[in-house]
């Protein structure tokens, strides 16, 4: 039928686009925090990519989510805005007629979210931890970035390098502050590398520098001038914190049922639920008022959106605390919301019916005319 088809196109090709600026967003928001912070030296330069990847996976179902819900709603709206929906009207269809389109092409999106929910979430969040856990264990040259001063994780050395060569394995112009037997002693080298033993030791050597150690507040300072210099780097040790709830799988929330596990269980599965609502919400929220202007079922559908999900965080966060019962859980939320689709649903068939039926006489003249004037 040429009306399913033509809005299958358009939903695709407006989904598409959304997902695309969405994503476009989101990466642009994610990597600036990263680099960031990799500036100040608390994540290796090396790992931004890693936790960048692993964050823009945990995005993907409120991403495809937020996109199916503005893709319907913008593909309507165009479709009310340019009376097309008025000849679909016309024609004998009504506002129902559109839900078995939206959802044949919502249906494989929201289960992939559930997917992406239940099992794929979980699984990138444990590998933050784990990452973020075995960056805790490399040692503090392995966290220097250029440019910037780094304290070691004992506090008893700062390490400042000025450049890397293009394969990360020279630097150049090296500070190195450190702390012995009360003694202030500072390292200045031309260049230096790594240098792995094989009983797995590391060490800095340093090429062409100069060591000035003694006591702080004094003059007494001895200068030492050397060719080469190695100074060994102790890896710390970093035990991982407890899994937290997002990280753990659905087979383990399930097996191990206290109220957090529940709670997150239950947010879990309000993300695919919720897209289907709000796709379902956005069929009657796209019909536009001409006396409202174009962009207030927008306005409207967005504060809709961000109740929902607040709603949802708030509610999920109650149930971990206990404030509300797990057998109630997320579920009152869904059901509020679907009334409202219900609703307005029934308010846009009404409105329909009262719309073709004002002037009955204008629309059978109007398509009771050939489209082809022969003569």
């Amino acid at each position: 039928m040429l009306f399913k088809r033509s809005l299958l196109q358009e939903l695709i090709t407006t989904a598409t686009g959304v997902f695309l600026i969405l994503f476009g967003i989101v990466i642009a928001q994610r990597a600036g925090y990263l680099i960031q912070i990799a500036a100040n030296g608390v994540l290796p330069n090396d790992a931004i990519t890693t936790m960048l990847g692993f964050n823009l996976i945990r995005f993907l179902p409120m991403l495809l989510s937020l996109s199916l819900f503005i893709a319907v709603l913008l593909t309507l709206s165009r479709w009310y805005r340019d009376s097309e929906m008025v000849i679909w009207f016309s024609a004998g269809l009504s506002i129902n007629n559109l839900i078995r389109p939206v959802l044949i092409f919502t249906a494989p999106i929201i289960a992939l979210i559930s997917i992406l929910s239940l099992f794929i979430t979980p699984w990138a969040t444990n590998k933050v931890e784990d990452y973020r856990s075995q960056l805790k264990t490399r040692d503090d040259l392995a966290a220097i970035s250029p440019g910037v001063f780094k304290e070691s994780s004992n506090a008893e050395r700062v390490f400042f390098v000025e450049s890397f060569d293009e394969l990360g394995n020279v630097v150049k112009n090296i500070f190195v502050q450190s702390i012995q037997h009360q003694k202030l002693g500072i390292i200045v080298a031309a260049q230096g590398n790594r240098l792995v033993q094989k009983n797995g030791d590391n060490f800095l050597e340093m090429h062409h520098g100069r060591r000035y150690q003694g006591v702080r507040g004094t003059a007494e300072f001895s200068t030492t001038e050397f060719e080469k210099y190695a100074l060994r780097v102790e890896a710390t040790e970093a035990q991982r914190d407890p899994p937290s709830t997002e990280s753990k799988s659905s087979r383990e929330l399930i097996q191990n049922s206290n109220s957090a596990n529940i709670a997150e269980l239950q947010w879990r599965l309000a993300i695919p639920i919720s897209a289907l609502i709000l796709v379902l919400l956005a069929i009657p929220l796209s019909a536009l008022d001409p006396r409202s202007g174009r962009s207030a079922n927008f306005a409207l559908a967005l504060v809709i959106y961000v109740i929902y999900n607040n709603a949802l965080s708030i509610i999920q966060a109650w149930i971990a605390q206990e404030k509300i019962g797990t057998g109630i859980g997320l579920w009152p939320i869904h059901l509020l919301f679907l009334a409202l689709t219900i609703y307005m649903f029934r308010r846009r068939v009404s409105q329909r019916q009262i719309f073709l039926g004002f002037f009955p006489a204008f629309w059978s003249k109007i398509f009771s005319k050939p489209l082809i004037d022969k003569k």
